[in-house]
């Protein structure tokens, strides 16, 4: 494997992991209300949710590492997602597993460029925790239908089975889930995922009315002190990538934190009108 893909393989197949265990850890009967499906394909996780109308639940992720991405493969993923009728898919490659011939596979399956992330590392050496004035601390089951409440308002997106899809999570294998209270009120969240040796934080999200008092910065500190208390080796995290006069304050917090970015990945949308049959 070489240096790029080498560099790139943890940081996907970490996010690859969490993605499929989150969406297959949905409760059964929301599975099928929300035309929920998943499955490995060519070592990537491909999740499908015919209902989702917030485009961000449908997406393909973690290709490239255990076998090559080819036009035959992107077919593969393509096919899946006109299989379980879905509106629309995500197709998310580190640019180390683009082919030569990438611009003419995805004109042939009409994959359009899309928003980037900022894929970050951090190494769990030097952690310096953050004051706020709100009280931090991990969730429990009991909490759990709070939590991915706030999660998802605070994304702007409905509760309808996505809630019970991400309260699924609380206490899950793998899963740790944090939030900060004002009072008796879950005000900001954020989630860890321990694969292995390596943490994929996600989810990190503040109410309106309660930011900019420290809650993210405080929740990330939290998640990278845990994770290296359980023997993690390093953190993983993904942003917004910023645009010309463009400024994510998701991106500056985690750079503060100590994180470190590795590459920008575009995201590749797939849509059945756009596909040659």
């Amino acid at each position: 494997m070489s240096g790029g893909l080498a560099a790139a393989a943890v940081p996907e197949k970490v996010e690859a992991a969490f993605m499929y265990q989150l969406e297959s850890g949905t409760p059964a009967p929301v599975a099928t209300d929300m035309g929920m499906a998943s499955e490995w394909i060519g070592g990537g996780a491909v999740l499908a949710m015919r209902r989702d109308v917030t485009e961000y639940w449908n997406k393909a992720l973690g290709f490239g590492f255990d076998e090559p991405v080819t036009a035959e493969l992107i077919g593969r993923v393509c096919e899946f997602y006109r299989e379980h009728d879905a509106p629309m898919a995500v197709l998310q490659l580190a640019p180390a597993v683009l082919p030569d011939d990438w611009d003419d596979i995805r004109a042939r399956y009409g994959l359009e460029p899309g928003g980037a992330v900022v894929k970050s590392t951090h190494d769990l050496v030097s952690i310096d925790p953050p004051k706020t004035d709100l009280r931090i601390g991990e969730v429990d089951v009991h909490s759990g239908r709070q939590w991915a409440s706030t999660l998802l308002r605070a994304f702007g997106m409905p509760e309808e089975g996505l809630a019970e899809m991400n309260a699924a999570a609380v206490g899950s294998p793998g899963f740790r889930c944090y939030a900060a209270w004002d009072g008796d009120e879950i005000v900001a969240v954020g989630g860890a995922f321990v694969h292995g040796d390596v943490a994929e934080l996600w989810g990190g999200a503040t109410l309106p009315s309660h930011q900019r008092r420290g809650a993210q910065s405080s929740l990330l500190a939290i998640r990278l002190l845990d994770a290296k208390a359980a023997g993690c080796r390093m953190a993983v995290v993904e942003t917004g990538a910023e645009g010309p006069g463009e400024r994510n304050q998701s991106f500056h917090n985690v750079m503060r934190l100590g994180f470190s970015p590795q590459y920008e990945r575009r995201n590749w949308v797939w849509r059945p009108a756009r596909q040659a049959r």
